[in-house]
C-alpha cells in the first residue's frame, strides 16, 4: 500500500518547482540567488481586450485606415493617446480609451489589451535558480531544515523565528503577543481565538507556525496577509515531538513559511524551511514509500493524533477497529513505549 509521506528533516536538499498557472514571463536567470518573496515569473491572469474600429472612427475604408494607424504592435499606450489619424479638415483621430498595450493592428482595427494587475509568482524559498522552465517558472534549490504541515493560508514570507510555546500543546492567547514581536515569525501550540490572529496581523508578524487551530478560525486565517501554517490539524492537537524539537532548537534563525495549500495529487504541502549549509552531495528526500516494518511514522487519527512512533509489523489481514470497520492496520510502538494497533490510513511515514 502506497504510504502518505510527510517531511520532517533536520538537514536535507530541498528542490522546488515553482510554476505559473498559465504561460507568462520568467523574470530570473539560471544561477541567480533569490529570496523567498522574490518574483520569479509574471502573468496577467485576467486580460481584457477592446477592439477599436479605426475605419469607422476616421470615416474611411479599412485599407485606407491602416495608413493612418500610428501605434505599432506591442506598444504601450496611455488613456487619451492618439492611436490613428489625424485625418481631414476636422482632424479626426482615434484615441486610446484606457492604459494598455496594442496587440493587433490591421484591417481597419486596433486590438487593445487593458493593463490589469499582474500576478507575480514568488520563489517560495530562498536559494539558487537551478533550472528555468520557459514561460512558466523555475526550479529553486537549497539545503536546510524542512518541516511540512497540513494546512496553509496561501501566503509566503520569511523572518526570524521566536518560540511562544513552552509545551507543544500550549494554547496561545492575545496577551502573549506584543510589539517586541513585530516582524518576527511566531511558533505556538494551539490557537482557539480569532483575536490572536487579529493581534498578529496588526503588529504585524511575518508569520505564524501553529501546532493546531480551531476549525472556526480557518476563514479568518485565510484572509491574513501574513503566512499561517498548521502542522497537525484542526482541533486541539499538540505538535509532534520531531517538529517541535527541530523548530525550537532553531529559534532566532531566519525561517521561510510557504503556506501553500496541501495538494494530495502532487504531494505539495505547506512547509517551513530553515536554510542551513550542507555538503554538496546532500540527498533529496525520498517522496514515495510503501508501509514497512521499522518505519518512523506520525499518527493522524484520534486518540493518537500527532504522536510519533515506529511500525513494529504490518498486520497480515484486515483488522476490525472500534467503529466496526475492517481496515489494513499496523502494530505501532509509540514514543511513550506503548504498543497500539493503528489503521494505515491514519499513519504518515516521516521521511
Amino acid at each position: 500500500m502506497l504510504a502518505s509521506v510527510v517531511h520532517i528533516q533536520p538537514l536535507v536538499t530541498i528542490r522546488r518547482e515553482r510554476l505559473l498557472p498559465i504561460p507568462g514571463k520568467v523574470t530570473v536567470r539560471k544561477g541567480q540567488k533569490v529570496a523567498a518573496t522574490d518574483i520569479i515569473a509574471e502573468v496577467d491572469l485576467d486580460p481584457k481586450y477592446t477592439l477599436l474600429d479605426v475605419a469607422r472612427g476616421l470615416g474611411v475604408s479599412s485599407d485606407e485606415a491602416d495608413r493612418y494607424i500610428q501605434s505599432s504592435l506591442g506598444s504601450k499606450v496611455s488613456s487619451g493617446d492618439v492611436l490613428a489619424g489625424p485625418l481631414g479638415f476636422l482632424k479626426r483621430v482615434v484615441r486610446a480609451p484606457f492604459e494598455g498595450e496594442v496587440v493587433f493592428t490591421g484591417e481597419g482595427v486596433i486590438l487593445l489589451k487593458r493593463e490589469s494587475q499582474i500576478f507575480g509568482l514568488k520563489a517560495g524559498m530562498p536559494g539558487l535558480v537551478a533550472e528555468l522552465i520557459e514561460g512558466r517558472g523555475a526550479i529553486i534549490t537549497n539545503t536546510g531544515v524542512l518541516v511540512q504541515g497540513v494546512w496553509g493560508n496561501g501566503q509566503i514570507d520569511a523572518g526570524i523565528l521566536v518560540g511562544m510555546a513552552k509545551r507543544s500543546d500550549e494554547v496561545i492567547t492575545p496577551d502573549k503577543l506584543d510589539i517586541s514581536m513585530r516582524g518576527l515569525v511566531v511558533l505556538a501550540g494551539h490557537c482557539a481565538q480569532s483575536e490572536v490572529l487579529m493581534v498578529a496581523a496588526d503588529l504585524p508578524l511575518r508569520g505564524m507556525i501553529l501546532a493546531s487551530m480551531d476549525s472556526r478560525l480557518a476563514t479568518v486565517a485565510s484572509k491574513l496577509k501574513m503566512p499561517l501554517i498548521v502542522l497537525e490539524g484542526f482541533g486541539q492537537i499538540g505538535m509532534n515531538s520531531a517538529s517541535y524539537k527541530l523548530l525550537t532548537t532553531n529559534e532566532r534563525r531566519e525561517v521561510t513559511i510557504n503556506a501553500e495549500e496541501w495538494d494530495r495529487f502532487t504531494g505539495k504541502r505547506p512547509e517551513v524551511i530553515i536554510p542551513l549549509p550542507a555538503p554538496e552531495d546532500m540527498p533529496l528526500p525520498r517522496e514515495t514509500f510503501t508501509y514497512e516494518s521499522g518505519q518512523t511514522i506520525r499518527a493522524l487519527g484520534s486518540p493518537y493524533w500527532g504522536k510519533i512512533g515506529r511500525i513494529n509489523r504490518l498486520l497480515p489481514d484486515e483488522t476490525q477497529i472500534p467503529n466496526g470497520l475492517m481496515v489494513r492496520a499496523a502494530e505501532v510502538k509509540l514514543e511513550n513505549g506503548s504498543d497500539s494497533i493503528i489503521p494505515l490510513s491514519n499513519l504518515e511515514v516521516i521521511a
